[in-house]
């Protein structure tokens, strides 16, 4: 290890990669005969899996590693980078119940110097390798001093966690989580909101609840109508089948009652054609039966001009009656 002047050591474990690079001073090499005594500092508010993860990195730096973890108090974190959601004494806490943590150093400096490396004895210190601009003015980056002694152990930040962010979804959403503790008991005052802005995000949040349900109500109605739609096109082969069905059915009962209708048309012109021939043959035979011959003896010509004098005078009478009207 003396002869280079930077390693790099690929550590896996629980599903986090460590990629660790070393750039050990020649007079400072690791101790073989005691556990390497790593040191990692930070503010850790809103304590995250990414925090977590960058602690389990500097553990596994070394087979065999003594973590110490730094944390700022709250004078100093509010003086160089700012208000804390959480206390300086719920951060110490939160670290001390990390697996991978076996000391918790509270009140750690902001920036870090060879006597408070001498004073924990600690051999390298671990923490992501961006720069982190010195409030104070002492420097350019607070980890300026270890990196150029060579006790500098580089670890990889976890994307897409960050407290910055945490806060950042919390004030996006801010009036969600006021209402949210405030239907939880907490009052407006211990929330700092005022009765006007409490009021106006009740009402707002009803209406946003009455426009969900609005919105699932038309989810639920649109699919009705697609159901709907889809037992239509059944319906509508359905009936075009029955209609179709029907109408053989009304055809075949018209050819069958036009059919019966004229046979007995036909039947009952039979019949009266069969009386009327009846009828017809039983006068000619009456006809036949009552022909008889005349003889000159039995005609009387006086009858024949008593008749014809009789309807000449009636005939006459009638035309003289109309002439005097």
């Amino acid at each position: 290890m003396a002869e280079t002047q930077q390693k790099e050591k690929m550590v896996s474990g629980n599903s986090c990669e460590v990629s660790c690079h070393l750039n050990p001073d020649p007079s400072t090499p690791p101790p073989s005969d005691r556990p390497v005594r790593v040191y990692a500092d930070g503010i850790y508010d809103l304590f995250h899996f990414g925090h977590a993860r960058s602690l389990e990195q500097a553990k596994k730096a070394f087979p065999n590693t003594y973590l110490l973890v730094g944390c700022c108090n709250d004078e100093i974190t509010h003086k160089y980078k700012g208000k804390t959601v959480m206390t300086e004494e719920v951060r110490y806490e939160s670290l001390r119940h990390c697996k991978w943590v076996d000391e918790v150093i509270p009140g750690a400096p902001w920036v870090i110097d060879q006597e408070f490396l001498d004073k924990h004895n600690i051999d390298y210190v671990a923490h992501d390798s961006l720069p982190y601009a010195d409030a104070s003015g002492a420097g350019k980056d607070v980890y300026e001093f270890v990196k150029k002694v060579g006790r500098f152990k580089e670890t990889r930040r976890t994307d897409g966690i960050s407290t910055s962010d945490i806060i950042m979804r919390i004030v996006k959403d801010y009036n969600q989580y006021v209402l949210r503790n405030l239907d939880r008991g907490y009052s407006r005052k211990e929330l700092g909101v005022s009765y006007v802005k409490e009021k106006r995000l009740r009402v707002n949040m009803r209406l946003k609840k009455l426009q969900e349900k609005v919105k699932e109500q038309q989810e639920k109605v649109g699919e009705k109508i697609q159901i709907v739609a889809m037992h239509r096109n059944e319906w509508v082969e359905n009936a075009d089948r029955w209609v179709a069905g029907f109408l053989e059915m009304f055809e075949e009962g018209c050819h069958k009652m036009g059919t019966a209708i004229r046979d007995r048309i036909q039947e009952r012109l039979r019949g009266q054609l069969s009386n009327g021939l009846l009828e017809n043959g039983k006068a000619n035979s009456e006809d036949d039966d009552e022909e008889y011959y005349y003889d000159d003896d039995d005609y009387d010509d006086d009858d024949d001009d008593e008749y014809y004098t009789e309807t000449y005078d009636k005939d006459a009478k009638s035309k003289i009656d109309c002439l005097i009207q």
